[in-house]
């Protein structure tokens, strides 16, 4: 059951990945991976604020891995980063490249960071 869960949260974090992505470089163009940028960075403010949401709840394993696992690892893919980062540096785009590369990790983190803090600050609103 619980790869079942894992496979629907995949397919349906896929497609969303895929079209978050091609919005991205149809609003800002293909001179900067912007696809991936906004991907990880979506993906890194939803797995803070969805993780702290869910931290101590009774959410069933099928529904973690759905969502963890399946729906996040499949929209969130840092394969596809690291590959645009190395072919922006073999390619000679070194700006290009380190913008990619700090953007992805130093924002990812601070997506992360406000993901949590957003879902302590709704927690709290909702009571």
């Amino acid at each position: 059951m619980r790869l079942l869960a894992i496979a629907a949260g995949g397919a349906a974090g896929a497609l969303l990945r895929y079209t978050v992505s091609g919005l991205a470089y149809t609003i800002f163009g293909e001179d900067f991976p912007w696809g991936t940028l906004s991907v990880n960075l979506i993906g890194c403010l939803l797995i803070g604020f969805l993780w702290q949401t869910f931290e101590n709840s009774t959410l069933s394993p099928q529904l973690r891995a759905l969502i963890f696992v399946g729906g996040l690892g499949a929209f969130t893919t840092f394969s596809t980063y690291g590959l645009e980062s190395v072919n922006l540096l073999r390619d000679g785009q070194m700006r290009v490249a380190v913008l990619n590369i700090l953007g992805s990790n130093l924002l990812g983190l601070v997506a992360v960071f406000l993901g949590m803090l957003l879902a302590r600050w709704t927690a709290v609103w909702g009571r």
